[in-house]
């Protein structure tokens, strides 16, 4: 690739199922150059693969779709080429919307959609993008502002060996909680409960989620994390505690669905039990950034924290690596690798 050129994913058609190349267009361009005071150019080095990104691509919710000949939005973290902002110079690494792309114009300002954020010195983009990043941040903020966690309660969270789940069970656990993952596979269980500390985990892939559940929550479920909706939602459901809380983070189960799932069955229990179920979004809480990067980088130096990122290699594999959530192949965070500090 000439130093003239930026390949770029946009999207020709709304995905139907798991997405395809077909549903994109792969191409090279010339690159854009900042013009608007505050704008700069950086060079694309490593991607956030996330869920959303699939609702992204079809519909709007919390951000608009991706129109149909627009770029595939991605959060990443690149290095600024040039700049027409003083307080980003070239060879600073940033955080932001840079999207399936090898060179993306950022806007910094507070009018921007996300404005770009300089990376602190030392800050690896791995760690930025994970830990530090929108994953990291919702587990911390879901769990302990909408979850409300104490000391000594039952905490479940489904896709527990992915970005967020993995982070949920840590955290629940430096809390005093008794934690248990629902992932998918012997080999993803098998680290939750011996690397990550989990107290249990179960494989909804082999074993019977209802079933376990209630053997092992004798005396029911304080919090449940969700991030896949479906039966396992209404599985955890049953056996809620009184005044139990569901916190609603995702229903990755759902996203490649045609049509709108069913509802769930046993939301009655929240009446019975006194629960309560509540959604977010973790920029509700950008103002609180900087608790969250405190305790999290503590819990990270201390060795009580642990990451795992999934690094896949290549712009050209986007599509694919998306796919991965939806398949549980990746474990821990994934990302995409696009070009070496």
């Amino acid at each position: 690739m000439t130093s003239d050129v930026n390949r770029c994913w946009r999207l020709a058609s709304r995905p139907v199922g798991l997405i395809k190349d077909s549903d994109f267009t792969f191409g090279e361009e010339p690159i854009q150059e900042p013009k608007a005071a505050g704008e700069l150019l950086a060079r694309t080095l490593y991607l956030s693969v996330d869920p959303t990104q699939r609702i992204w691509l079809d519909r709007d919710s919390y951000m608009p779709a991706i129109p149909i000949g627009g770029v595939v939005r991605a959060f990443g973290v690149g290095k600024v080429v040039r700049s027409n902002n003083p307080d980003f110079a070239p060879g600073d690494l940033v955080q932001g919307l840079l999207g399936w792309q090898d060179y993306a114009v950022l806007a910094s300002g507070k009018d921007a959609l996300v404005p770009a954020m300089k990376l602190p010195p030392g800050l690896s983009p791995e760690l930025a993008l994970s830990v530090f990043g929108v994953t990291g941040l919702t587990a911390y903020f879901g769990l302990l502002d909408i979850g409300r966690v104490q000391q000594g309660e039952t905490v479940v969270v489904s896709g527990a060996a992915g970005a967020t789940g993995m982070m949920v069970g840590q955290i629940a656990k430096l809390k005093g909680c008794r934690t248990i993952g629902i992932a998918g596979g012997p080999e993803k269980c098998a680290w939750l409960t011996g690397e990550l500390g989990f107290d249990a985990a179960i494989d909804y892939r082999s074993e019977d989620v209802a079933a376990r559940l209630h053997a092992l929550c004798p005396s029911a479920i304080d919090v449940y994390f969700d991030n896949v909706g479906g039966a396992i939602l209404d599985a955890a459901l049953t056996e809620l505690a009184m005044h139990g809380r569901v916190v609603l983070c995702g229903a990755i189960g759902d996203y490649n669905a045609s049509e709108l799932p069913a509802g769930p069955r046993n939301y009655l229990n929240l009446l019975i039990r006194r629960g309560r179920m509540e959604g977010f979004i973790v920029s509700d809480y950008f103002d609180r950034l900087g608790q969250a990067i405190a305790d999290l980088g503590a819990w990270v130096s201390s060795g009580k924290i642990k990451n795992r990122v999934d690094v896949q290699q290549g712009l050209e594999k986007a599509p694919a690596t998306l796919n991965r959530l939806f398949t549980s192949a990746n474990v821990g965070k994934q990302l995409l690798k696009v070009a070496d500090p």
